[in-house]
């Protein structure tokens, strides 16, 4: 299996409501320090309406880009009832790991 493939794989584990940070999923595929390589593979997903690559943020609790734009990604991530406040998360509790 690609790594791609893993990192999508994993990324369906996180539900509706949750987000996970690039540096978790990173390490719940056997990334060492694999950020900007998941960083990466979330700007190339291919299929951004079965794969959430939404959910996934900065490990500061700050939303990060999104292949669409940050402000698609924030509303998106409010519709799923996450509350954001100044570009950040407001509840570590809803950080999902794996």
């Amino acid at each position: 299996m690609k790594l791609e493939e893993k990192v999508y794989k994993k990324l369906l584990e996180v539900p509706e409501g949750q987000v996970t940070t690039y540096g978790e999923l990173a390490k719940a595929v056997g990334l060492k320090n694999g950020q900007r390589a998941i960083g990466r593979i979330m700007n190339k997903n291919p299929y951004p309406v079965i794969v959430p690559c939404h959910r996934v943020i900065m490990s500061s609790g700050k939303v990060g880009g999104y292949a669409w734009g940050e402000k698609v990604k924030t509303n998106m991530l409010v519709k799923e009832g996450v509350k954001i406040k100044n570009g950040k998360i407001k509840d570590s509790k809803i950080i999902h790991r794996f």
